[in-house]
């Protein structure tokens, strides 16, 4: 994610990042404006009344409300999707430091103690990879001899934990109060797994999505036809103008909506998990 001082913000409009949609844009910026340019010249050219078509730019006024509309509601929807991934993550940040503190200052034995407090570190890490479709066998090396067939990483880790806690209530190590403690802030790390993975394989559905796109590419290569009586060649940076406003809120909406990767507007998982681990290690001596 770019952190940034949102205070200063006039230096920022001349900065380009990776992901600013100016420079994923350029190209078809330019073809917007090369038929616009052409528009404008057989309209020029080759029609002996312009004002024939005036009454188009009217119908696009219409249609550009209603379009406002649907990227005002897709622009909310998706970053209603990251914002929950935020809190998702702030949730799992909280239950690991409490159930470092609560493992701290139950679990008696030694050497359940350190084994739980690598489960806890190692869990962000594995949820990371995870949700990036990537193994984390080299984060499981650790904690278990050997892995086969192992598909949902995150269960594994907290599977693992369970069994600890349920052999340490087996010694009598812990009361089973003093399990059911426990167990309400490990349960929870499969329920954020659960929610993220909600938010991860379930895209806006493939109609919507598609009819927004149709939308914007129709009115953007209609639109030239209404400019051209007023505005002659003055509508081709016109054109470009309204069709890098209208793409640009897509493409951002499109990168905003699945908050679990490695574009440059998405969570900053890798700082959760290196916080997570900082702090489970301070707290587990």
């Amino acid at each position: 994610m770019i952190k940034y001082n949102p205070k200063i913000w006039l230096s920022h409009i001349f900065k380009f990042y990776k992901s600013d949609t100016l420079k994923i844009l350029l190209p078809e910026i330019a073809l917007m404006g090369i038929y616009t340019a052409g528009i404008c010249y057989v309209e020029i050219n080759c029609s002996s009344d312009l004002s024939y078509f005036k009454n188009a730019i009217s119908m696009h006024t219409m249609v550009g409300f209603v379009l406002s509309l649907l990227l005002v509601f897709r622009t909310n929807t998706a970053y209603d999707r990251w914002w929950e991934g935020r809190k998702l993550w702030g949730q799992l940040v909280n239950t690991s430091r409490n159930a470092a503190v609560k493992t701290n200052n139950i679990v008696s034995d030694k050497q359940a103690k350190e084994t739980l407090k690598k489960y806890i570190s190692a869990f962000p890490v594995v949820l990371k990879d995870h949700l990036l479709n990537r193994t984390s066998d080299e984060h499981l090396k650790e904690l278990v001899d050997k892995q086969e067939n192992l598909v949902h990483h995150p269960s594994f880790i907290v599977n693992k934990v369970y069994a600890i806690l349920k052999l340490q209530l087996e010694k009598k190590e812990i009361s089973p109060e003093e399990y059911l403690v426990l167990d309400k802030e490990f349960s929870q790390l499969l329920e954020i797994t659960g929610a993220c993975e909600r938010i991860k394989n379930t895209p806006i559905p493939f109609s919507y999505s598609i009819f927004i796109k149709k939308f914007i590419f129709i009115y953007c290569f209609t639109l030239p036809i209404g400019l051209v009586p007023d505005f002659y060649y003055w509508s081709v940076p016109f054109s470009m103008f309204i069709f890098y406003v209208l793409v640009s809120i897509e493409i951002l909406a499109e990168e905003v909506e699945d908050p679990f990767g490695d574009d440059e507007n998405d969570l900053p998982m890798e700082d959760f998990t290196k916080r997570i681990k900082s702090s489970v290690n301070e707290i587990i001596q």
